[in-house]
């Protein structure tokens, strides 16, 4: 007799199968009938199942998805117009695209791209238009300053050549409830046997980022990096992150400075004009910061660069 343990082990398998293809196939086809094959359901089952493991309906996630990787290009890739995005990501006119960003975000692409901070890059005071955004420059400017000061104290940072990483993780949603996620791996892994190579390593891979995804949708993978062979069960997946380079920050800080970390962390990437690649950012853990004297995690946070 299969239990309801197992059923829904099985169910969150196969939802993270079509998670993965959703995220590399933004730009396609991604009909209910076509995801449903995917995960071996039917339509309507399938449908049903999604939203009560997500907590979205496939057409609201997929949506919000689409919306959320045209932002990202709206920051980082200037040159490319919004009526080629809303092409790309399967609106069907750039007044639709316009339309549903807007409720997404409550600004238009075009205000969206206005107001990233990356329109100041570079330039001096002199050369704003007016007294306003002489003061929205300085403070902007200070809140660089204030991250570069922070990545001096707190972070020894080096350019690396990153191998090829294998990780058997669980899917997970916000930030909320992520130490007992990582309490269950550890359970399982040590189940396994995983635990016992010196070698292995608890981590933490980003999907979203949290400065275009609400935080409690941003999707992360909590990982034990081994290599150590191992059969996906249940909600135990297998993820590889590939062959990269990367921008390493070493980091001994408490559980609530990560955030202030990571975003120092990217702004040292701007500064020193390194590109981020298109490969999710990634935490790889040296400690249990409940042993630490200071209750301090060392960890390195990953940044893949182009």
């Amino acid at each position: 007799m299969i239990s309801k343990n197992d059923t829904e082990k099985d169910y969150i398998s196969r939802i993270n199968l079509v998670l993965k293809h959703i995220d590399n196939n933004l730009d396609s086809e991604l009909s209910l009938g076509l995801l449903s094959r995917l995960a071996l359901y039917s339509p309507f089952h399938f449908h049903r199942i999604f939203k009560a493991i997500i907590g979205e309906t496939l057409n609201s996630y997929i949506i919000r998805k689409r919306i959320e990787k045209a932002a990202s290009v709206l920051i980082h890739k200037k040159n490319i117009s919004i009526t080629e995005l809303s092409l790309q990501y399967g609106f069907s006119s750039n007044a639709s695209f316009t339309r549903a960003f807007k409720n997404f975000y409550g600004l238009s692409p075009s205000e969206f791209r206005k107001e990233n901070p990356s329109k100041f890059s570079k330039i001096s005071n002199s050369e704003s238009k007016n007294s306003q955004e002489n003061l929205i420059f300085e403070k902007y400017i200070c809140n660089i300053n204030n991250h570069l000061n922070w990545i001096k104290i707190n972070a020894n940072i080096e350019i690396k050549e990153i191998s090829e990483l294998k990780f058997a993780s669980i899917t997970h949603f916000g930030e909320n409830d992520v130490e007992s996620v990582f309490d269950r791996l550890i359970k399982w892994a040590n189940s396994k046997d995983l635990m016992k190579n010196p070698e292995t390593k608890m981590a933490r891979v980003f999907h979203d980022s949290f400065k275009i995804t609400t935080p409690d949708k941003v999707r992360m993978s909590i990982c034990v990096l081994t290599n150590k062979p191992f059969t996906p069960e249940g909600e135990i997946d297998a993820i590889t992150i590939k062959k990269s380079k990367c921008i390493v920050g070493r980091f001994e800080i408490s559980p609530n400075d990560f955030e202030k970390s990571w975003s120092s962390l990217f702004v040292w990437m701007n500064d020193q004009g390194y590109k981020k690649a298109e490969k999710n950012p990634f935490e790889i853990y040296h400690n249990d910061f409940r042993e630490h004297h200071e209750n301090k995690c060392i960890v390195d946070l990953h940044i893949p660069i182009a």
